[in-house]
């Protein structure tokens, strides 16, 4: 019986001990007000299209000028495509075609990136908005300023055929265009991006509308020595936590004739508003 005060004082204690820590931090944490951390949402797409499926047939014969004029099995290796070597096809995909007409050769990319968050306090979209904003201002749009007036002869074309060169920009893989070689021109007889006030439609590096949440287009005309000048339209377009670039290029035979600037813009953005489409199904 003398061991009976000794056991309910440390049954005491130790109840005393219990209360006291259930009362610090976990009570603290707990109170109405107190800091919360919240995960911020993921984003709308899980996976990607497959990148060489994604182009209809129909459109790849009008991109590609000449495959159809080949031996059946050339045709379908050509429409067919090739993968882009990735690590990770969750994440990145692409595919690439090419046509090598009597004309011209014509290059065809497109990719597609899932962009995803590891911090919980970011969005997948808020993360591809800032992936997206980094492309393009390494194109530099800004630096295509307007000429105050239209040009009194369209020799301005001759500086783009020997001086192009392209600037740096448009992210991983891209190339943004020099101002010199394809938005100082106007007009779209010699097939160099116009602009206001020289009569002809705007056709320089530019932000475009209505096509996902956000999109630009990249033009670059280069030149290396001698040889037959090289046209890229880049179109590259952002929606949700998905980022989409289109590569189309155009190489004329001729060393003196400038690819269509017009025709190439026209047929990447096409083909950019397609992609949104697959990738909304």
């Amino acid at each position: 019986m003398a061991y009976v005060p000794g056991v309910a004082l440390l049954a005491a204690l130790a109840v005393g001990c219990s209360a006291g820590s259930d009362g610090s931090a976990s009570d603290a944490d707990s109170k109405p007000g107190g800091p919360t951390v919240t995960t911020a949402p993921p984003g709308k797409y899980r996976t990607l299209p497959a990148p060489c499926r994604a182009v209809p047939g129909s459109t790849l014969k009008d991109l590609l000028p000449g495959v159809a004029e080949l031996p059946q099995q050339q045709q379908e290796k050509a429409f067919r495509g090739s993968p882009t070597v990735t690590y990770d096809t969750d994440r990145k995909v692409g595919c690439s075609w090419k046509s090598d007409a009597p004309d011209s050769t014509r290059n065809l990319s497109i990719d597609f990136e899932r962009v995803v968050s590891y911090d919980p306090a970011v969005s997948d979209d808020d993360r591809a908005r800032t992936l997206y904003a980094k492309k393009e201002t390494a194109a530099d749009l800004s630096g295509v300023t307007t000429p105050p007036g239209p040009p009194e002869k369209p020799a301005g074309s001759a500086a783009g055929e020997e001086t192009g060169t392209g600037k740096p920009g448009g992210g991983e893989g891209s190339a943004g265009p020099s101002p010199s070689a394809s938005g100082s021109t106007s007009g779209t007889a010699s097939g160099t991006p116009g602009a206001p006030g020289g009569g002809s439609e705007d056709l320089r590096p530019r932000v475009l509308d209505g096509l996902g949440d956000a999109a630009f287009l990249d033009d670059l005309l280069t030149r290396a020595g001698s040889t037959a000048q090289h046209r890229t339209v880049s179109v590259v377009f952002r929606t949700s936590n998905v980022i989409v670039t289109v590569r189309y290029g155009e190489q004329p035979a001729l060393v003196t004739k400038v690819p269509d600037s017009k025709e190439l813009q026209d047929k990447a953005q096409a083909l950019a508003r397609k992609l949104a489409e697959v990738i909304s199904e």
